[in-house]
């Protein structure tokens, strides 16, 4: 907060009333300036925050946006002046979350979304929310690669055996995922299109329900998080094919990206990004977090901690966030469109 120099009281004023302070309240009213020459608009401003925030997560604890979203509640609230607070609201894919961040007009309410908070509107055009319409994007956050993975007795060795045996046995294949319109269910349409094969769609309630059948070799193939498997394929219960990410990750270092396979269009990452509901936070607290996320994310202390969760950090100011989030949008509504994917009644 702005701070006021000490009241200097001349023997007409009464105790803390000074001529000063009298003339700054009849600026404020009049929609003037305060003293000093300072606008109200950025008085206010520069007061905010001036109460505790919080970020909703649309997903229960756990999995990349949550984790990010811990991570930073702590880097940021020294440097706000107040304290951050986690929200989790998981519930349909995430729309119950990001739907109740959109009606949020509090000022002080803050949301992490995710792949999903754009791949929604996408699938079901009743949501109550739009992604450019009720946000103000912040920044980028974070990002993780999938990996694209097959039960370990499978006789796929690389992408190009698997491709071969979806030609040979078209509708043979099956990808599990982790629920229909998931960023994993669109991933494997989307190898579908660009490798001219038919899959079968199995739609599970969560990667943990889909791994046993995966690993036990009931489903073909999937693109899951690497989080999620890099444990089983360590114990070579899974093979991983190929990464999603643009270089290879440091865990995989041995397993191909799609782009060294010719399949650019297949760099597909899950990320998280940080949002405000549109018009509750002024432009000068937008600034002042965007600055500080991308402080936060270039410190060693967060990618330390990112590192830990197989985070990458993921720097992005608020027009290229905005953008970013838009041609994700476009992206994954080409998907949809070209697939025919419904979300189950």
């Amino acid at each position: 907060m702005v701070q006021r120099p000490p009241a200097a009281g001349g023997m007409n004023d009464a105790p803390g009333i000074t001529r000063r302070n009298v003339l700054s309240a009849l600026a404020l009213a009049a929609g003037g300036t305060l003293a000093g020459g300072l606008p109200r608009q950025a008085w206010a401003a520069e007061a905010w925050p001036t109460k505790p925030l919080r970020i909703i997560v649309p997903f229960a604890p756990g999995g990349g946006a949550d984790g990010s979203a811990r991570v930073l509640a702590e880097v940021l609230a020294p440097q706000l002046g107040q304290a951050v607070v986690v929200e989790n609201k998981p519930g349909a894919g995430s729309a119950i979350g990001v739907a109740a961040a959109a009606q949020s007009r509090d000022g002080h309410t803050l949301l992490m979304g995710s792949n999903s908070m754009v791949i929604n509107p996408v699938l079901n055009p009743k949501l109550s929310y739009d992604v450019a319409r009720d946000f103000d994007a912040i920044g980028m956050v974070s990002r993780q690669p999938l990996v694209l993975v097959v039960p370990a007795d499978s006789k796929a060795m690389s992408v190009g055996d698997l491709i071969a045996q979806a030609k040979a046995q078209p509708g043979r294949l099956s990808a599990g995922n982790s629920g229909t319109g998931t960023l994993a269910h669109l991933t494997a349409e989307l190898f579908s299109l660009e490798t001219g094969t038919s899959l079968v769609s199995v739609p599970y309630k969560g990667e943990s329900a889909l791994m046993p059948d995966l690993i036990s070799g009931l489903v073909s193939m999937g693109f899951l998080n690497l989080p999620s498997v890099i444990i089983h394929i360590r114990s070579g219960r899974l093979r991983a094919l190929a990464v999603s990410s643009p270089q290879p990750v440091p865990e995989l270092t041995n397993v191909p990206t799609f782009r060294s396979l010719k399949l650019q269009s297949l760099e597909v990452e899950g990320w998280a990004t940080l949002v405000a509901p549109k018009g509750t936070i002024p432009n000068e607290g937008l600034a002042r977090l965007e600055k500080l996320l991308a402080s936060a994310l270039q410190s060693d202390v967060v990618k330390k901690r990112f590192d830990a969760l197989s985070l990458e950090t993921f720097t992005s100011g608020r027009e290229a966030t905005a953008e970013y989030l838009k041609a994700e949008g476009n992206r994954w509504s080409q998907v949809v469109k070209t697939r025919g994917i419904r979300l189950e009644s």
